[in-house]
């Protein structure tokens, strides 16, 4: 089966097209959409319950109130049943059209097929350029060469989504996590994407600082997720450097400053004490984290019958 996610926010207009649309591409395969009302303020709720009445097939989720598309994906990926898990955006900009062949390459080895816009119909200066900038800064800090990040049309296997627990707005850093968390093997494919025919973006300029906040975390995760000291070790070398500097200042203070002077001094060895405290403190905290993080390994790792019987299969 596959299961298809789609966030809906305000969209009363493209569902009924967007539901045949759907119907008419996937008219020969086995599949469930689920759509997932990030607290629309419009129709969207009473037209996607008489579409979910009048077709099995579609099963329609309403969330309290607009948490993001991230925590909408989630919500959709906690209930769906599928092999094959595809998300796209609910705007009619993505085309249905495009599924088949995103899932059938999977069926060449991969666990992740990204589509991306090819001939993408948007703004030059608020959506083509920013998102141009953004896609060689997370390829370059994250190491995936995944070209365009911000199409949301992607074919999953069943078994990525479940390692996957997405907030804020990592959405958009998906191929990139599931490639640092689970080594998942992923293709790209060029999709087709339309104008927008109704309603307006729910995005603009302002999301780009909360993109760079999470491509930060994603990075940090990234580089330090199985060697945590590494990243204690650097903020307890920056540390104890600044307790030496202000050290080396103490002893230049006893040395030059008149008695008295020396004396009342105090702020050079305070702070070269709190200096070399946080830089064992930090190094106390990498130690223990290092270790959680092997207690982990050890506890998931398999041994080699498990593998041996895994392989078979």
């Amino acid at each position: 089966m596959i299961s298809i996610v789609i966030p809906v926010y305000n969209e009363e207009e493209s569902l009924r097209p967007l539901v045949a649309s759907i119907q008419s591409a996937l008219a020969n395969a086995d599949w469930e959409l689920i759509l997932v009302d990030d607290g629309s303020d419009d129709a969207s709720a009473e037209v996607g319950l008489e579409l979910a009445s009048r077709e099995h097939r579609i099963r329609w989720l309403s969330l309290a109130r607009n948490y993001g598309q991230s925590q909408a994906l989630q919500a959709g990926f906690d209930v769906a049943r599928g092999d094959v898990i595809v998300t796209m955006d609910g705007d009619l900009q993505n085309d249905p059209a495009d599924i088949p062949e995103l899932v059938a390459k999977l069926d060449d080895g991969y666990d992740l097929v990204a589509g991306y816009r090819a001939g993408r119909q948007d703004t030059l200066v608020t959506r083509k350029m920013p998102s141009v900038v953004a896609n060689r800064l997370i390829r370059w800090l994250t190491g995936v060469p995944i070209r365009d990040n911000g199409c949301s049309l992607k074919a999953y296997r069943r078994d990525v989504i479940r390692r996957l627990h997405l907030y804020s707005d990592l959405h958009r850093f998906i191929p990139a996590v599931a490639a640092s968390t689970s080594g998942a093997r992923i293709a790209e494919l060029p999709v087709r994407h339309h104008r927008r025919a109704y309603g307006r973006s729910k995005y603009g300029l302002s999301r780009v600082w909360k993109v760079l906040a999470d491509l930060l975390t994603l990075k940090m995760i990234h580089t330090f997720r199985e060697r945590p000291l590494r990243l204690f070790a650097i903020g307890a070398a920056a540390a104890a450097l600044t307790g030496g500097f202000f050290a080396t200042y103490t002893v230049i203070a006893a040395a030059t400053f008149e008695r008295e002077a020396a004396v009342q001094a105090l702020v050079f060895p305070s702070a070269a004490a709190l200096g070399f405290g946080l830089a064992y403190y930090l190094f106390a905290l990498g130690l223990i984290a290092e270790v959680a993080v092997r207690e982990r390994r050890a506890r998931y790792r398999l041994d080699p019958f498990d593998l041996r019987e895994l392989s078979l299969r």
